[in-house]
Formats: C-alpha cells, structure tokens, sequence
C-alpha cells in the first residue's frame, strides 16, 4: 500500500521537533534573523498575533486596567533591590556597558562605559515598582492597574522560533492592592482572562494551576499557569499570573497610607502573555500538511482560490469571486466582519491550493470556470481531509459562512481535548513507574513519548530535585483539587495535593 504523500516532511511521529520547524517554514510565518536567537515576525505570523493582541487588549481594558509604556533600559542597581527576581533572570540579562562608537583601526569599537550598566529589559517588575513608589501614596490611589504591551529581551542558550527567542514580543500586566486578598483576586481574576483567549480564542484546551516553589517566578508569593498539551505530549506554559505579595514593594518601598493614617506596604501582582502562544497554536492544531489556525485568529478566514486555465476566462471568474467576497465581507463572525481574501495570483491552481492549506486558512473556496457558469462554490474547510470539498450554492455558503467557522473553532478545540485526555494518567503510583513512564525506548532519538501524569505529591520542596534526571517538572497543582489521601509518587510518603508531571518546553 502507498503512502499517503504529506506537504510536511518529516511528519510529526518521525521528528516532531524538526516538523515544528517546517511548518514554520511552509506557513511563511516567521525566520531567524541575523542576530542569533531572535526572529523576524512575518506578515502571516504577525497577523496572527495582531488578532491575539486586539482580543486580548480589549478583555484587559474591560477588567479596568490601563496601558502603559515604560523603558526598554533598566538600571542595574534596580534588580538589586530584589535578591529574589535578580537571581531568577540572572542568566538570561543582556547589559549595556558602553555608549557611542568610534572608528579605530577601521573597525567601530564602543568608546565610552556607562556610568551604570543598564539592563535591557527582561521584565518590568524592578522600573514599574520604582514608579509605583512615586505613585502611589494613600489608599486612595489603590487598585493601581496598568497594562504594557512591549518587547522584552531574555539570552536563550537554546532558542527556537516563537518559543524561545532572544527578544520575543509581550503583554504584562502590573497592579497594586491594599490588601492580600485583593491582590490574590486580581491575580486569579487575569488568570481566567487569559484562560478565555486560551480556550476560546485558541481552541487550545489547558489545565489551570498554581506552580510548585521551585517553578515560582522569581520573586513571587504564588504564580499560576496554564499548561496545555502539545502534540508529542510535552507540556507547554501558554501564560501566567502572579502573586507578588509584599515582596516588591518592600523592595522598592511601595507603602500607601491606609484609612487610619498608618502606612502599609501595597500587595502587588505581574501577568503576562507572549508569542509563545503562536508556537502552542502550531504544535497543538497542526498536522502532517501544515499549519491550522482558529478562525477567531485567522488573519485570512476564508480565501477565495481562483482557478484560471485560460486566459479568455479571467475576467468573468475574477468577477465572480469579487461578488461572493463583498457579500462574505458583509457576514459578522464575533461582531466583526468576515476576513476573505481573493487570490488572483497568475499561478497554478493545485500550486496555491497547497500554500494555502500549509498556511492553515480556515476555510478554501476554489472557483473555476464550471463554479462561475453553474453559479456554485467549490467548499474545503481546514478540518477535513485536504481534498475532500463540498459543492454550494453561493447564498447558502454565505449564509452559513460564520457558522461553518464556528464549527472549525469547535473542532479543533475538541479534537486538543481528545488528544490531552487520552494521554493524561493517572495510574502511576511510584517514583519507579514514573521513570519508566518518561524514558523513551529509543534514547538516540525519542518517539513521542510521556503525557501529563496526575499523581499525589507530599509537597516537600527537596523531592522535585528528584525529577532532574528525567527531565520532568511539576508542571502545576490543579486548582480543583481531590482532597483525597494518597502516597506521594516520588517518596511513597502519605500525600493529599494532587500534581501535573511531565516534560516541557
């Protein structure tokens, strides 16, 4: 039996690392700049988060925060006010130690050292507390709630496109309370915000949590996360959310007069969303001919392919396909008009019909010669099979065009959820079939391999060293927990809390 050609080689089961790669590549969505570690955001990938961001920009305006911007430049001296956060992000600082150049024996060297070396920034809690200082002075001035959107540089050893790169594009939110409570309801409110543009917007099913202390974000009093399942089961930290507790403005002297006239330090809280978020789109929906979007992200939701074989027939299948996008462009999708293009482009048909199923437009219509004289549309959708299609009257197509996208949004959000339910166990009950569980049979080159594991775990901090030859983490403690009595996988001591392991990204 013949094997089915695939437009991704290699195919997911035979080097899904590589796959990730080509599929990139085959969507035209982003490629490695000059400057190691970093990318360069093409206009489909850019698209892509432009849609992410709008959505996301209009939930956190709604939730009352503000945007702001503050420096790319951090000075030094103000991570060294929390001994915490500089040793978490230590590593990963890029620091500017000079300014101007001047020409010396033909080469432009860097002449003068700073005064003080200057962080490029990493994240914003250090310069965002100095001002919330200034801010903030009475109970009054509290909730303070800002919202940036801005790059962010962190040195990766080991960077890949949208996942990890050098300098990678953000949102982070910063907030002050005058209570614990409240600054843990801040924290948690955003977390269900970014599960909202997760699950709704990305159709990418994920399991909420709070980290264990040794996943903490430097710093903080608690941090929760979303982690989903990507296709060779590893898991992957779509955003978070942070408990900052008093930490920060204790180290930046952050206080407010409370209603009694007594000073207190303010409850601070940091959240934050990345392009990341595309790498998960792509290794969560993807498969062995490209790229598939969630229509709610599509830059291009429907893309009309016109198939010209002669040139005496140009004109009149232009015509049509202009017709059945104006009357497509005035269908609503979420309230905002449906995104169609109409490729024109003097190329073979099969040829665009391929670029465009790697590229993963929700929704193809092919119009030809016989589509135009019989008044018909040619229907794939990005869910089925690459040449199965549906033939439609033009009206009834445009008056089931949102609904058909709504159908494709579902699909893929239901098929994620098969696959994370179908690779999350629960039967292991020992740190011995646990290292079983995570090592591959083929160590040279891994098979897909592992899941998300729930077990109970005793909570002691020591035991998550235990995971570091199997490369594996607590990934999260589900915040609907049990509340039953086990034995804790990695000690096989009494346990209650039940925890997420497996590998990541």
């Amino acid at each position: 039996m013949t094997k089915e050609k695939r437009a991704i080689s290699p195919l997911r089961e035979e080097d899904f690392s590589e796959w990730y790669q080509q599929v990139i590549k085959a969507a035209d969505l982003a490629e490695n700049s000059p400057v190691r570690g970093c990318m360069v955001v093409k206009p489909t990938g850019y698209g892509i988060w432009e849609n992410i961001q709008k959505q996301l920009d209009h939930c956190i305006k709604e939730t009352g925060h503000e945007n702001v911007y503050f420096p790319l430049f951090i000075p030094l001296s103000f991570f060294e006010r929390e001994a915490a956060h500089v040793s978490g992000f230590a590593k990963e600082c890029a620091v500017i130690t000079h300014h101007r150049l001047e020409e010396k024996q033909g080469r432009l060297v860097p002449a003068a050292p700073l005064e003080e070396p200057l962080v490029v920034r990493p994240t914003s809690e250090a310069i965002i507390g100095d001002a919330f200082s200034r801010w903030i002075s009475s109970y009054r001035d509290l909730p303070l709630l800002i919202n940036q959107w801005a790059n962010v540089v962190r040195w990766e050893m080991r960077p890949r496109i949208f996942l990890r790169t050098t300098e990678f594009l953000w949102q982070e939110g910063h907030t002050a309370h005058a209570s614990a409570q409240e600054a843990l309801e801040e924290t948690l409110k955003m977390l269900q915000v970014y599960h909202y543009v997760v699950k709704e917007l990305l159709a990418i099913p994920v399991i909420i949590g709070e980290k264990s202390p040794a996943e903490r974000f430097p710093g903080a009093k608690q941090t929760f996360t979303l982690e989903a399942m990507m296709q060779d089961r590893k898991a992957l930290q779509t955003c978070t959310s942070h408990d900052l507790g008093q930490n920060f403005a204790k180290a930046f002297n952050i206080k407010f007069s409370n209603p009694a006239g007594e000073l207190e330090y303010a409850h601070t809280t940091s959240w934050g969303m990345t392009t990341r978020l595309i790498g998960s789109m792509i290794m969560c929906h993807g498969d062995d001919d490209g790229l598939r979007v969630p229509p709610r992200v599509a830059p291009k939701q429907i893309v009309i392919i016109a198939i010209i074989p002669k040139p005496e027939l140009k004109e009149a299948i232009l015509n049509f396909a202009d017709q059945v996008a104006t009357a497509l462009k005035k269908e609503l999708f979420y309230d905002q008009p449906i995104t169609v293009f109409v490729d024109k482009r003097e190329k073979r048909g099969g040829e665009k019909v391929w670029e465009w199923v790697k590229k993963g437009v929700p929704i193809r219509l092919e119009i030809g010669p016989k589509e135009v004289q019989e008044q018909l549309l040619a229907v794939a959708r990005r869910d089925a099979p690459v040449k199965e299609k549906k033939v439609m009257k033009v009206d009834d197509f445009v008056k089931q065009a949102a609904s058909l996208l709504q159908e494709i949004q579902d699909n893929y959000y239901s098929q994620a959820l098969a696959y994370r339910d179908a690779h999350l166990y629960t039967h292991l009950k020992t740190f011995s079939e646990l290292k079983d569980f995570f090592t591959p049979k083929n160590e040279k080159k891994p098979e897909a391999h592992g899941g998300f594991v729930l077990a109970k775990w005793c909570g002691d901090t020591e035991t998550e060293k235990l995971l570091a030859d199997l490369k594996i983490s607590i990934r999260c403690l589900p915040l609907e927990q049990s509340n039953t009595e086990g034995t804790c996988i990695l000690t096989g001591r009494p346990a209650t809390i039940d925890a997420i392991f497996a590998k990541s990204y």
